[in-house]
Formats: C-alpha cells, sequence, structure tokens
C-alpha cells in the first residue's frame, strides 16, 4: 500500500532525512518512532505530499506522490501534529467543508460521511460547538475525524493521541485497531507503550536515517529484560 524508497530532504546545511526506505501494507499499524529532530514529521510530509523530496520515491496504492499528489491525497488520512482546523467553525461545519474538498458534492452523501466521522470519533456531545471552545482532547478528535472522513485505504497519523486523557486514549487505539485489518497505518509517536498496545512493526529513525525496522517483539529480543525506552534510547545515542 505504501512504499518508500530512498527519501531525502536536507535543509540548508542539515540533511533532516537521509535515504529513508520502508514499506506498509494493508493490516499494517507501523510505529514510527524517533527523537525531536530525528526527520519522523518531515518524512511524513513528503509521503503526504506537503513537502518534495530531495531524492528518493515514495507510493501509496502505486501512485507516485511527486508524479500526482492529488491523487495520492484522495487515498490518504492526514492527521498532522497538533491537529490543525479552523477555529470559528463548528465540529460539523468544519467536517462538511473537509467533505466538499474531498469531493462529496450531494448534500445526502456529505451529510452521512461527517455523520459517519463524528460517530467513529465520539464527538456527538460537540458537534455544534466553535472549535476554538474544545478543550484539547476534543480538537485531537476533530483532526483524527477528517482523517478517517473520505474512509482511506491509508492513515498517517502525527501524535494521534497527543493531548488525550487515559481513557480518550484507549478508544482512539481501538479504533486504529479496529480499522487497521483494512488499512494501511503509520503512527507517529513518542510514547512507546503506545507501540507496545497497537503497533505490529516499528521503524525507529535517527539522525535522518532508519536505525531499526522489525515487531515490537524482535526489538524487544535485542536486549532480553530491558525496557523498551531503553532500546529506543540505545539505537538512538548521538541523536538530538
Amino acid at each position: 500500500m505504501i512504499e518508500v524508497k530512498g527519501l531525502v530532504k536536507t535543509y540548508g546545511q542539515k540533511r533532516a532525512v537521509d535515504g529513508v526506505s520502508f514499506t506498509v501494507r494493508r493490516g499494517d499499524i507501523l510505529g514510527f518512532l524517533g527523537p525531536n529532530g530525528a526527520g519522523k514529521s518531515t518524512t511524513m510530509k513528503m509521503l503526504t505530499g506537503f513537502l518534495r523530496p530531495d531524492a528518493g520515491r515514495a507510493t501509496v496504492d502505486g501512485i507516485d506522490v511527486t508524479e500526482d499528489p492529488v491523487a495520492v491525497k484522495s487515498k490518504l488520512g492526514y492527521l498532522p501534529e497538533s491537529a490543525p482546523a479552523y477555529p470559528e467553525m463548528t465540529v460539523a461545519e468544519f467536517l462538511g467543508f473537509i467533505a466538499e474538498i474531498r469531493g462529496f458534492r450531494a448534500k445526502e452523501a456529505a451529510l452521512a460521511a461527517v455523520d459517519r466521522a463524528i460517530g467513529l470519533t465520539h464527538l456527538t456531545p460537540v458537534r455544534s460547538q466553535s472549535i476554538e471552545t474544545l478543550s484539547k482532547g476534543f480538537k485531537q478528535r476533530v483532526g483524527f475525524a477528517q482523517a478517517l472522513l473520505h474512509d482511506p485505504a491509508a492513515l498517517v497519523l502525527d501524535e494521534p493521541t497527543d493531548g488525550l486523557d487515559p481513557n480518550q486514549k484507549n478508544e482512539v487505539r481501538s479504533l486504529i485497531k479496529s480499522m487497521a485489518a483494512q488499512k494501511a497505518v503509520i503512527l507517529s509517536t513518542h510514547i512507546l507503550e503506545e507501540v507496545d498496545a497497537i503497533c505490529n512493526r516499528v521503524i525507529i529513525i535517527s539522525q535522518g536515517r532508519v536505525v531499526a525496522d522489525e515487531t515490537p517483539d524482535s526489538l524487544r529480543a535485542r536486549k532480553p529484560g530491558a525496557r523498551l525506552d531503553e532500546i529506543f534510547r540505545e539505537l538512538t545515542r548521538g541523536d538530538i
């Protein structure tokens, strides 16, 4: 579903992403880990067509991100970090706006897509409330709802449980797991317990390069008895 080969991105003298390669199949929930500044968000922005790579290639469902970024966006649901939205809109208005952007021209189809996304993310109590008045947790759910709205084949989620309380985190994780059989999911997170909870594969990136691509169990087998955070620190030692 998703294939990345040799992606490179340089800012001035700093190579933020340095030859990153990986694949994500339908049914995978891939945990994408790394310290701040390691290149995670830059990789995700190139994959979703928001940044053009300096070198390398990324495809989603066989479509090249550089050659046809609009077609790729139709296949993807993307939740950027901090879940940006128009604060003056109500939840329903914002999701209706997203539905129109996503190509839902018929009113009934757009309303059905909005209702489905609101139901999946438990936003019904605040659907008529302006986004600027919502708690951080509800704002995060609005961002997740817009990513799900068009029922995409692949999801790219940047810190999807950021700002949520423990119960809300469990709800979001359960939702991701329930959809994973039909989708390819990339989940960027700094919460190692999240990897344990829902991911069947882990990629760790350090200084713009992939330093691990394996299952959580095989990652633990590198150092029996060690915690995941200890293994993570060892693999990313020297990163900023």
